[in-house]
């Protein structure tokens, strides 16, 4: 077993379940991101979720939920945003609807949530309360929360260093698009638009163009993408998650299209499963997706990869010259032609787009009209030169494959059959031992061909059709062997699986939320970064020992002179120009970013912590 450095976690491997969580931003996408593997999916409510375009009905919740539950797997509602007092109201009988239509647990971020009448429900801290320290992840769990999201930054050694501190569930991101601002500290986007990200309409300002200027006003980068970063992948790093004691796997993106979730679950469940089957560990759903396609993370959107900070290393974190999808490399130009030209593999098809890299080191993208071996002929040619790398961001043919595709989840069974002296005693039962059983008398005529009646009644009890099982094994035992027809063992199937069902439905364990407790907060006094926007959410600091100094800015206070942005991303660094690293001291010291509207922003580097910070200017 790989677990050797697990001393003093507070984990035990021999009853954990781990779980691979992904997103879904409407129920087609759930139902889907569950057949391709999911053990967990979140999804957004009409209201009151962190990505606003990504709601959904109660009634498209509930078929979503009920499906999960199949496979034993989770939903948890994203109720992420803070709050306004009006709105908090509302969510008091919101939380007691999505716990009576049986949601498994609820994202939140506003502590005044928990000065609410909650329903037994289990709270899950978004990775917007900014879980970053011991002291606060232990008073969290203190306090009654399930589960905690981790930064994005979290680095290997603190996630060992917070699991021997606390108990509580343990969730980091694994995938998808990164924040180039510590998790839940950015005001950048409602600083330039009053678009609050804590209200779940960023307008995504790190992915805009900037001019980076020294303090002489020399240019040090003109009009790029400077705080654009590239996408997480930890595919080979799940070992070491799970050894330091993370329990939940997420990939991100609740704003991501089908393809694309589909995809990296099926790539991430491949990896898991192999992980967990090596170590002898356990999955928290059950059921085995079957797939027809052969998942690749390069295939679906993406803007190249990184590991960002799980080492602590900063190296090529950024896209300075792009925020589109890079996809995947597909090979070098070898000749251009007027309207075509030649590469060194052939295996880019009609209407894929393609994109590239100018002399200006922009992406420029076209789509191809038609191949012929190695030539290609795109829409536009312009820019295409000898040596230039052509990358694939749309492969139409694995994407139709993945619209198309037919994903079947099934949940092993077997089946006996024994007898009385009177009847046929058929038993249908699952991994949890529930089981279904069918008594039919021995009405039946005895068999003339004893062997094929047998032969037939194997087969046809095999068969699972559409329910979501699937029989793995038969075991028949019988002395009296009687010719049965294959509609009546059909019906004896079918009424096995229907009941089998039901009882599966009917002891589905659901989860129950801790009760919330008042306890000392481990900090005096909070700002505006604690996001505090409503009276209940003051109180539940204040109970706690706790002085609000200053309320969110999205109570309309002042965003002049305020830190907008605290990152482990560093400008410096991507640039080279790092002293720790470099030495070098080219420009000078404060540098400011200006944006497309010609609005500026100070840059400071904190180069004790290595941390950087943007604040809006005076």
């Amino acid at each position: 077993m790989f677990l050797k450095s697990d001393k003093g976690l507070k984990t035990d491997w021999k009853t954990t379940q781990y779980e691979l969580l992904v997103p879904a931003n409407n129920k087609t996408t759930a139902l889907k991101a569950i057949d391709a593997g999911a053990d967990a999916v979140y999804i957004g409510y009409s209201k009151y979720g962190a990505r606003v375009q990504a709601g959904n009905s109660v009634e498209d919740l509930i078929e979503v939920i009920e499906y999960a539950h199949k496979y034993r797997v989770k939903v948890y509602i994203t109720v992420n945003t803070i709050l306004k007092d009006e709105e908090i109201k509302e969510i008091e009988s919101l939380l007691w609807r999505l716990y009576n239509i049986n949601a498994d647990g609820i994202i939140i971020q506003d502590m005044g949530i928990l000065e609410c009448n909650l329903p037994p429900i289990k709270l899950i801290a978004s990775t917007q309360c900014h879980n970053n320290t011991v002291e606060k992840i232990k008073f969290l769990e203190e306090t009654g929360i399930s589960r905690v999201i981790l930064p994005r930054e979290i680095t290997l050694d603190e996630i060992k260093t917070i699991r021997k501190s606390v108990g509580v569930e343990l969730e980091c991101f694994i995938h998808g698009a990164l924040c180039v601002s510590y998790s839940g500290q950015c005001y950048l986007s409602y600083a330039i638009g009053k678009r609050s990200a804590n209200r779940g309409e960023c307008a995504q300002p790190c992915r805009k163009k900037y001019s980076l200027i020294d303090a002489d006003g020399k240019y040090i980068v003109r009009n790029k993408y400077i705080l654009s970063l590239k996408d997480l992948n930890l595919s080979q790093r799940l070992e070491e998650l799970i050894e330091s004691g993370i329990t939940s796997f997420k990939i991100e993106g609740r704003l991501k299209n089908e393809a694309y979730v589909v995809n990296t679950t099926a790539y991430y469940r491949e990896i898991i499963d192999k992980i967990l089957q090596s170590n002898n560990l356990k999955r928290s759903s059950e059921g085995i997706s079957y797939i027809d396609f052969e998942p690749d993370l390069n295939k679906t959107f993406n803007r190249g990869y990184c590991e960002f900070n799980i080492d602590g290393i900063k190296k090529d974190w950024a896209t300075m010259n792009y925020t589109s999808s890079l996809g995947e490399y597909i090979g070098v130009v070898k000749e251009t032609k007027k309207d075509y030209f030649c590469l060194n593999t052939n295996i880019l098809n009609n209407s894929d787009g393609i994109c590239f890299f100018n002399e200006e080191k922009e992406l420029i993208g076209t789509n191809i009209n038609r191949t012929e071996g190695y030539k290609v002929y795109p829409a536009s040619i312009k820019g295409i030169k000898q040596g230039t790398k052509i990358y694939r961001n749309y492969n139409k043919e694995f994407d139709d494959k993945l619209k198309n595709t037919n994903i079947i989840r099934k949940i092993p069974v077997k089946i006996k059959v024994r007898e009385t002296k009177n009847d046929y005693l058929f038993f249908m039962y699952d991994e949890e031992n529930n089981c279904a059983i069918k008594m039919v008398s021995k009405r039946y005529e005895p068999a003339i061909n004893k062997e094929k009646a047998i032969n037939t009644l194997e087969i046809q009890l095999s068969k699972s059709g559409n329910t979501e099982f699937k029989v793995i094994s038969t075991d028949i035992k019988i002395q009296t062997i009687s010719f049965i027809k294959v509609s009546q063992i059909n019906e004896i199937r079918r009424n096995l699986t229907n009941k089998l069902s039901e009882i599966r439905k009917k002891n589905y364990k659901k989860e129950r939320g801790n009760k919330i407790n008042k306890v000392q907060y481990p900090y005096k006094e909070i700002d505006y970064k604690a996001n505090v926007l409503n009276e209940k959410s003051k109180l539940f600091y204040e109970k706690r020992g706790c002085e609000i100094k200053e309320y969110a800015p999205e109570s309309n206070s002042d965003t002049k002179n305020r830190e907008l942005m605290v990152s482990k991303y560093c400008i410096k660094n991507q640039l080279g120009l790092c002293p720790k690293q470099s030495g070098i001291k080219k420009y000078k010291e404060p540098y400011v970013l200006k944006d497309e509207f010609n609005k500026e922003y100070l840059v400071e580097f904190n180069c004790k912590d290595c941390v950087m910070k943007i604040r809006s200017k005076i």
